[in-house]
């Protein structure tokens, strides 16, 4: 019996440990089996976690939250992530409302005929320099009258302008009736008389007049020898005269020269022969028209053009010496096919142009980053060279709100021109100035790259208010390189870059939310980590670390001058998330 009792004690305790076993391990044993229905149930929690739905702006692609609702900043309402999500940087994908909202406008671009360069000149008219004479005094001596006595008045060839009391006419007078005496003897003697009188202009019938007379003419009257318009009177009654002696400056006005301005940049679209019709306020109710004759050899310095010059008959001296005058010319630049974009269309940023084109088919509005060569300047439009083909749509309004866009999205914008496809290799597409950089740029650099250093480490501490300051010091550093220690392509680059460390550093300053401070560090780092590879450092050493796990596993870089990792992308969560990528040295 005690046995009994003893043996049925052991069977009930085993069972007891069988039913707490059963409990405890049978359903641990089924949440952890793979073909059980509590491992799918555990898989689609797992999954649900993975796949949270982010939602942000279409506007502002910095805004990012885990729930619907409308911008902070615009108002609009937020869209899932992954509907504008591109890996392609010249892409930019937008709503519709976003689209409406920066009121984009679309041209679809086709080629043209013969392009024709529509100049608006400016100018005057001249007088023709080739009418222009000067009334000199064919023999010296003392101005007794003046038949012109002002400036602008009309004088005809032959027309009495002068006389002058000449002693040395007088002579000359005296020697040719003495010579006449002893023509018979020596005739010789009288013509080298008549011809001394010739040479000073006293007419045939003047001096027949004194032969026949046998009187002395004291008073001399000088002629004119052309016709037109005396511009300059510049003796008086009772001068005295040399011989040879400008008297008057006489311009014929019956043919003028209509001189326009042509700037350096225009002169390849302008041909002699080319036509010009022009008016001028003085003669508001009349247009004119002349061919260019002459296009001067020589820039001005001072103004930097060239004159043109066309030739025009002027009856009744109509058109007047410094007129003003406004001229239009057609320049045709080529016969052949040729594209236009319209001048709205382009963005201009340093020596480049930047155009965004509308991608057609695209269930999403979606618009290219695309770098253009352009040509001439036709109108209101360019003919393009390169970048843009015939029957492509650009964007003529709104390209400013794009371009912002792309920019705050990290993808290609006239401020950010290094941004690549994922998995692309940094090194293989940026430019090499380490060896023609000088050291003193490098240590200015290096001294952005300190300022940089501390916004991180502020980062790392996950602290957005010293975040800020640091940002602030940041840019201030920016300034202070000397840009030009570098020239050419060099300096350009530096240019685009100086100004995209400037954008996000100063995002960073003016944001509260550690997170979106984070967000544009990234951005910053890119870019700071491609100057530094394409400068080089003046002697110190660098580490490019790189977090796999940052921004929903899509990684991001930093720089460092510790090997230790300290990750300014989660903080104290994940402080040694990360790897060293790169190493940045002087060699």
């Amino acid at each position: 019996m005690k046995n009994y009792r003893t043996t049925l004690a052991i069977l009930v305790s085993l069972a007891l440990g069988l039913a707490g076993g059963y409990l405890i391990f049978g359903g641990e044993s089924n949440q952890i089996a793979g073909p059980g229905t509590g491992g799918q149930a555990a898989d689609a929690q797992a999954g649900e976690a993975s796949n949270e739905q982010i939602w942000t702006c279409s506007m502002h692609p910095q805004i990012r939250q885990n729930e619907p609702g409308e911008c902070p900043i615009c108002g609009m309402d937020l869209i899932p992530l992954s509907s504008m999500s591109s890996d392609d940087p010249l892409m930019l994908e937008m709503t519709q409302e976003a689209v409406k909202l920066a009121n984009i406008q679309t041209t679809v671009v086709g080629s043209t005929g013969s392009a024709e360069k529509n100049l608006i000149l400016s100018g005057k008219i001249s007088a023709d320099e080739r009418l222009s004479a000067s009334q000199v005094a064919h023999v010296p001596g003392r101005i007794e009258r003046l038949f012109v006595t002002f400036t602008g008045e009309q004088v005809k060839k032959g027309q009495k302008l002068v006389t002058l009391y000449s002693p040395e006419l007088i002579t000359a007078q005296k020697e040719l009736l003495e010579a006449i005496k002893f023509e018979d003897v020596n005739p010789g003697l009288v013509q080298a008389a008549r011809k001394k009188l010739k040479f000073w202009k006293v007419s045939q019938d003047q001096i027949r007049e004194i032969e026949e007379s046998g009187e002395i003419h004291e008073i001399f009257t000088v002629f004119t020898d052309a016709t037109g318009i005396v511009t300059n009177r510049r003796v008086a009654v009772g001068d005295y005269v040399r011989q040879g002696q400008v008297l008057f400056d006489i311009v014929s006005l019956d043919r003028v020269w209509v001189l326009f301005d042509a700037y350096e940049e225009d002169l390849a679209a302008i041909k002699v022969g080319d036509r010009i019709s022009f008016t001028t306020p003085a003669i508001p109710d009349r247009s004119f028209r002349t061919r260019i004759s002459f296009i001067d050899p020589v820039i001005n310095p001072r103004t930097r053009v060239a004159s043109l010059r066309g030739e025009l008959q002027n009856p009744g001296n109509i058109l007047k010496p410094e007129m003003f005058v406004r001229g239009e010319l057609n320049a045709r630049i080529s016969a052949k096919e040729q594209l236009l974009v319209p001048k709205s269309a382009i963005l201009w940023t340093g020596q480049r142009s930047v155009a965004y084109v509308k991608i057609p088919d695209t269930n999403i509005p979606t618009y290219q980053f695309r770098e253009v060569r352009l040509g001439e300047s036709v109108g209101d439009a360019y003919l393009v060279e390169e970048g843009i083909e015939p029957g492509e749509e650009v964007v003529t309004y709104g390209n400013f709100a794009i371009d912002a866009a792309a920019q705050l999205n990290n993808q290609m914008s006239m401020m950010n021109r290094n941004v690549m496809l994922k998995g692309m290799d940094a090194a293989e597409r940026l430019p090499d100035y380490t060896e023609s950089t000088p050291v003193s740029f490098k240590e200015q650099l290096a001294e952005v790259t300190g300022n940089y250093l501390a916004l991180k480490d502020a980062l790392v501490a996950t602290d957005p208010d010293n975040a800020r300051e640091e940002a602030g010091a940041f840019l201030s550093s920016l300034p202070k390189v000397d840009m030009t220690l570098v020239e050419g392509d060099a300096h350009m680059y530096w240019m685009d870059q100086s100004i995209a460390l400037q954008a996000h550093g100063k995002k960073i300053s003016e944001l509260d939310d550690v997170e979106k401070q984070r967000e544009q560090f990234d951005f910053l780092s890119r870019v700071l980590i491609h100057t530094i590879r394409v400068f080089g450092v003046p002697d110190d050493t660098l580490y490019v670390q790189h977090c796999p796990m940052a921004f929903d596993d899509d990684g991001a870089d930093w720089i460092s001058r510790e090997l230790e990792i300290r990750n300014p992308y989660f903080g104290d969560r994940m402080l040694k998330c990360g790897l060293v990528q790169d190493t940045i040295t002087k060699e």
